[in-house]
């Protein structure tokens, strides 16, 4: 009986010093992180991930042709197994910080980007924002020199970070890097020292269909801090010049973008960039830092910040190849997605972010693929009907990436006449696309 007891004041012992514990925030997050992990682990022994369908919600599986002689005709695809070494869209720089950076001032505030508004061209936003940050360093042009390369077809509806980068290192002598993960007091390092930094957010503007706020993707060119006052100072292309942002609004609005940033430099100034930079001079270790943060913040965090943090830790995982693990956290932040007050959704985040695409077809999910993605496409043309503004010409799902990667999907899945199709489609609003370009050569199909 006194050996029973023992046991049972034991155990109540351990429960409470237990409980005290997870009490404290960071051994919590350690723990509930280290379990998630295990969840995982054992998730994908007793349910591989192949067997997982996602079905976005509200759209219906598409009909999708199993003719024999579809498979015979298509190339054989490359197994996901075998393409788990992703060739990175940029040249990664090798350069290494060599000097610890100088300590932060309060404030400070750069001179010489030359603002320009993206109004009068629409959704503007990317080219306006890049000549803007390269304005600073000399370079002579504007939105519309940026533009021609950027959006061929002007009714696209999103500039990815990487083409911005592809941008300065072909069509410049300027040097530009992008990183994940950043920080408040990163960005305010780089300002301080001479390099403004351009970064991608979420916010809630006025949409002139609905005349209501709509979350959007947007770029903006930070120059300036103040810590007195907690206020970035930004070169807003939709708003105006010298735009003050607090710094708690900023971090949460730039964390829907796993806190990428872009920083231009002259090949003179890259010494001083990447010692600047410090553990973000290494590409991979910045999706590591990001890997980190999320994992972290997925508990820490609620409402659509969680949301965020799910996605982002997908991101990471994407970068770090670990798609697998990827296609758990984007599952996690689809599964909360539905929770986020309709209002405040970020309905047009796969306009911007392409990680879900990479996860799933790396890890053989096709029909996911192609269920995310026509759910995409459905969308921007179901919300134009329901608006009664399919008479404009910028209506319609002007997404290149989303083509092709459904493209991809239904090319391994048999549907070899859908993905030549929606290659065309791809090189109809972006002609240059490369791999879209790049797949129809493969396929035998003269491109457009």
């Amino acid at each position: 009986m006194r050996k029973k007891n023992r046991i049972g004041w034991f155990i109540l012992v351990f429960l409470i010093v237990a409980g005290i514990v997870i009490g404290i925030p960071q051994i919590r997050e350690r723990v509930f992180a280290q379990a998630d992990m295990w969840r995982i682990q054992i998730r994908s022994v007793l349910f591989p991930v192949t067997e997982i369908a996602f079905v976005p919600e509200g759209i219906k599986l598409p009909t999708v042709t199993s003719d024999a002689s579809l498979f015979e005709a298509s190339p054989t695809p490359l197994p996901p197994t075998a393409t788990l070494t992703r060739t990175p869209l940029i040249p990664q720089d090798t350069s290494t910080p060599t000097a610890t950076p100088t300590p932060l001032p309060a404030s400070a505030k750069l001179t010489g980007v030359k603002w320009e508004t993206q109004n009068g061209a629409w959704n503007y936003c990317g080219p306006t924002n890049l000549a803007m940050l390269l304005s600073y360093w000399g370079w002579q042009g504007d939105k519309f020199t940026t533009g021609k390369v950027l959006k061929p077809f002007d009714y696209d509806v999103n500039v990815m970070p990487y083409e911005m980068i592809d941008y300065v290192q072909n069509k410049t002598s300027l040097g530009a890097v992008m990183r994940h993960g950043g920080t408040l007091d990163l960005l305010k390092l780089l300002i301080a020292n001479g390099f403004p930094v351009l970064v991608e957010k979420g916010v809630y503007f006025d949409e002139t269909a609905t005349q209501k706020l709509a979350w959007m993707g947007h770029f903006t060119v930070l120059t300036g801090f103040n810590d007195a006052n907690k206020q970035f100072i930004a070169q807003d292309s939709f708003v105006q010049p010298d735009l003050p942002v607090a710094y708690d609004t900023l971090e949460q609005q730039w964390r829907g973008f796993d806190f990428v940033f872009i920083v231009a430099y002259s090949q003179d100034k890259k010494d001083t960039l990447f010692n600047l930079l410090g553990d973000y001079a290494d590409e991979t270790n910045s999706y590591r830092i990001a890997f980190d943060r999320a994992s972290k913040e997925i508990y820490s965090l609620t409402g659509i910040d969680q949301y965020y943090a799910w996605f982002n830790r997908g991101t990471a995982q994407v970068n770090l190849q670990d798609f697998a693990g990827a296609s758990e956290s984007y599952d996690q932040a689809f599964k909360l997605y539905p929770n986020i007050p309709e209002a405040k959704r970020p309905w047009r985040m796969m306009w911007y972010q392409t990680g879900p695409y990479f996860a799933y077809y790396y890890t053989g999910r096709y029909q996911d693929v192609v269920n995310l993605a026509t759910g995409t496409l459905d969308f921007i043309k179901n919300r134009a009907e329901a608006l009664g503004i399919t008479t404009q010409p910028q209506v319609g799902p002007f997404i290149e990436e989303t083509w092709y990667w459904r493209g991809m999907a239904r090319l391994v899945i048999g549907d070899q006449p859908g993905a030549i199709s929606d290659f065309q489609t791809a090189l109809k609003y972006h002609a240059s696309f490369a791999p879209a370009v790049d797949q129809l050569h493969r396929l035998g199909v003269a491109v457009p």
